[in-house]
């Protein structure tokens, strides 16, 4: 029977505010990614969201359901020129109230469009989300660019990121 491996691809944590967060040079040596997020905004409230190899089109949609404990609601939005991995529980300024798992499938396939699962939370609201999105294209994903809502403010310094491969053996 194969066994699934994590293998780390790459870390970082900010030793200074940042507009952008990028992973390049992804090889197609996984079935899936997983993208750990501790982040923070330097101005709150900015949800975090991805670019797919650079591409800035409406080529992206997604779904969520997100909460509080004390209220609910969803949506959907498409043809969005980025992928949104937090509507809702979007981070505030503390580093580590705030973490995003996001799982890439089939990533590097190149016949199909590519699906991500994100969940997210916010500590101090109790806020929850959980996300399906999609991004309409074939092309083997190499790079992701991770930055803030409208790209205005900054990700702040001590925010960390990990990008890990899963490997079937």
């Amino acid at each position: 029977m194969a066994t699934a491996t994590y293998n780390c691809i790459a870390t970082t944590t900010l030793g200074s505010n940042t507009t952008t967060v990028t992973f390049d040079s992804i090889s197609g040596s996984y079935t899936d990614l997983v993208l750990i997020c501790q982040a923070a905004a330097v101005v709150t409230p900015f949800d975090l969201r991805a670019r797919f190899n650079s591409d800035t089109g409406s080529n992206y949609s997604i779904t969520y359901l997100a909460g509080t404990g004390s209220s609910a609601l969803s949506n959907r939005y498409s043809n969005r020129t980025f992928a949104e991995l937090d509507a809702y529980a979007f981070p505030d300024t503390t580093v580590g109230n705030s973490v995003h798992i996001v799982h890439i499938m089939n990533y590097s396939n190149s016949t199909t469009y590519k699906t991500y699962l994100a969940r997210a939370n916010q500590a101090p609201v109790d806020g929850v989300q959980a996300t399906v999105g999609l991004w309409r294209s074939t092309s083997a994903i190499t790079r992701i660019d991770l930055q803030f809502y409208g790209y205005t403010t900054d990700i702040k310094s001590g925010s960390s990121f990990s990008l890990f491969g899963i490997k079937a053996e």
